[in-house]
Parts: C-alpha cells; sequence; structure tokens
C-alpha cells in the first residue's frame, strides 16, 4: 500500500514537472475559454472546469470565461409558458424572451459559475456586455428573429483591470445596442471577438464533441493541428458541417485578428482545459494562422503543419 502511494505520489510530480515548460512559456498569457454544452449541465465535470480554470490563474495563466446557457435559457422559458423558437438555427428573441435571456445568463448563470470558481479558490468578478461598455452590439439583420445580435465593437478595459488586479472575469454575452436595448449574442463569438481584442495567446472552446473529425461518426480521426487554410476547405468540401460551421468561423475569424492558437476541445473530458494547454498531444483541435510551423513548444505529438 505505501508503495502504492508512493507511486502516484511520484506520477503526480512527473506530470507536474512535464507541464513545467507549458506553465512557463503561457504564464503572463491571457487565455479566453467558452465555457459550455454539456461541461454546464453535468455537475461533476462542472466541478472539474471551475478547478481547472483556478489552477490556470495559479500559475500565472490570465483567464477569461464567456459562457451561454441555452438548456437553462429553456428551462425557465418552459416555467414562464414561453415557448422556446428557433429561426435559422438562432433563437428568437422578441421582448418577452430577452428579459428571460437576460435574467437567466446575467442573474442566475453568471453568478452561480462566479459563486463555483470562489468556492474553488479562485477570485471571480462576474461581468455582461453592457458593463463597462465592454460590448456593443448591432441587430443580425435577419427579419423575425428579434433582439439577435452581433458584436459591433469590444472595449476591454473593464476586463484588462480585472485581469490585472488578479481576478477571473466572467462574462455573460448579453449587450447592449447604441440605444440601449439589449441583445442576444452567441458565446461563441462573444468568445473570440474578446479574444481579439485582447490579444489572447489562446482561445478555447469547449464543446460536446472531440474536436474537428474528418468523420463525424469516427474520433479517431480528429484533426489535432491545422491552420486557417485546411480549416476553410473543410468547411468547403462539407468535412465541417452543421453547428461546427460557425465555431470553426468563430476560431478563424480570431486568428486573423491576432490570436495565437484556437481551440475546439470536448469539455465532457475531465481536465480537458490542462489536457489541451500542458500538454504535447493535447485532447482536441488546435487551429493556428497559415505559417505557423510550430507554436509554444506543442512536440512531434501534435504534428507539423
Amino acid at each position: 500500500m505505501n508503495n502504492n502511494t508512493h507511486e502516484n505520489d511520484a506520477q503526480r510530480v512527473k506530470i507536474l514537472s512535464e507541464a513545467l515548460p507549458y506553465i512557463q512559456e503561457f504564464r503572463g498569457r491571457t487565455v479566453v475559454v467558452k465555457y459550455g454544452g454539456a461541461a454546464m449541465n453535468n455537475s461533476d465535470v462542472k466541478d472539474t472546469v471551475m478547478r481547472d480554470i483556478v489552477f490556470l490563474s495559479c500559475v500565472g495563466v490570465r483567464p477569461v470565461i464567456v459562457h451561454g446557457g441555452g438548456p437553462e435559457i429553456n428551462s425557465w422559458l418552459d416555467k414562464l409558458g414561453i415557448e422556446p423558437q428557433f429561426k435559422d438555427g438562432l433563437r428568437v428573441t422578441d421582448a418577452a424572451t430577452m428579459d428571460v435571456v437576460e435574467m437567466v445568463l446575467v442573474g442566475r448563470v453568471n453568478k452561480e459559475i462566479v459563486a463555483l470558481i470562489n468556492q474553488a479558490g479562485g477570485k471571480a468578478v462576474g461581468l455582461c456586455g453592457k458593463d463597462g461598455n465592454l460590448i456593443t452590439a448591432r441587430p443580425v439583420g435577419k427579419e423575425g428573429i428579434g433582439f439577435v445580435g452581433e458584436v459591433s465593437s469590444v472595449d476591454t478595459s473593464v476586463v484588462e483591470s480585472l485581469v490585472n488586479s488578479g481576478y477571473i472575469p466572467v462574462i455573460s454575452s448579453v449587450a447592449a445596442d447604441e440605444t440601449g436595448q439589449a441583445h442576444n449574442i452567441n458565446a461563441d463569438t462573444v468568445a473570440g471577438e474578446i479574444a481579439a481584442a485582447l490579444g489572447a495567446a489562446k482561445l478555447i472552446l469547449m464543446t460536446d464533441t472531440a474536436g474537428i473529425l474528418e468523420n463525424y461518426k469516427d474520433p479517431s480521426t480528429l484533426l489535432a493541428k491545422l491552420d486557417i487554410q485546411q480549416a476553410r476547405e473543410l468547411i468547403q468540401k462539407g468535412i465541417v458541417a452543421g453547428g461546427m460551421i460557425p465555431k470553426v468561423g468563430c476560431c478563424v475569424r480570431s486568428l486573423a485578428q491576432g490570436v495565437q492558437a484556437a481551440h475546439i476541445i470536448d469539455g465532457r473530458l475531465p481536465h480537458a482545459l490542462l489536457l489541451e494547454i500542458f500538454t504535447d498531444r493535447g485532447i482536441g483541435s488546435m487551429i493556428v494562422a497559415s505559417g505557423y510551423t510550430n507554436l509554444y513548444g506543442y512536440g512531434s505529438d501534435r504534428g507539423e503543419i
């Protein structure tokens, strides 16, 4: 029993030692994490994600969290007798629905995440796009979908002030337009635009899939590393399809604006965040700007472009 204990302890120390080059590389760098999907609904996974976020902060990485909350919005709409409606993949957001979206995302989901991070030993502060004029929205412009918005501009002053003071910003994807009208914005889009505005080292989208797959039915066809051009070709060929198209598109836009690497990972896996950032193999798909042959010490296990 003592031997097993010592072996387990030695393994833990070995893992920490192997993570050292990555910790050194990303210390002081900003990582924007879009938190959503099943990782928000499973309490055990949720607790693990919060601990991983606190770990990142403790080793000197500067995490910024962006979240959605679709299932909880649907739950509250049902409680209030409002039927959820979607058009062209977008939530139809009339005035009544917008009130519920804002209440749920800003008042409930956001504060729950803040509380969980604080309970895990971090220092989190909740924000939405309205705070400090962080995000100015504009209507998507499609008929019949109500107050669904896009990101018009980003002012990261409040986020930078918090990060520089050692806090972990937690941002919900509600923002106002120039008239003050609240809009519901896709959380992936918000994460990508904030990552670009902050000049983040990484944008990480936590999803319910392993990453980008050559065959969506076969997890063994995971593409561990690709560049912008390859990502665009996969969309054109139909290999990246459905709900993965906007996620990959979000990654490509953030890279084009200066983010150094974008990742799509399976948030259902324990410690997916740490595995993606602090190991050679990673756990999901990493997209880099065209021309990058290696990035921040990722080893040969991840392959060259």
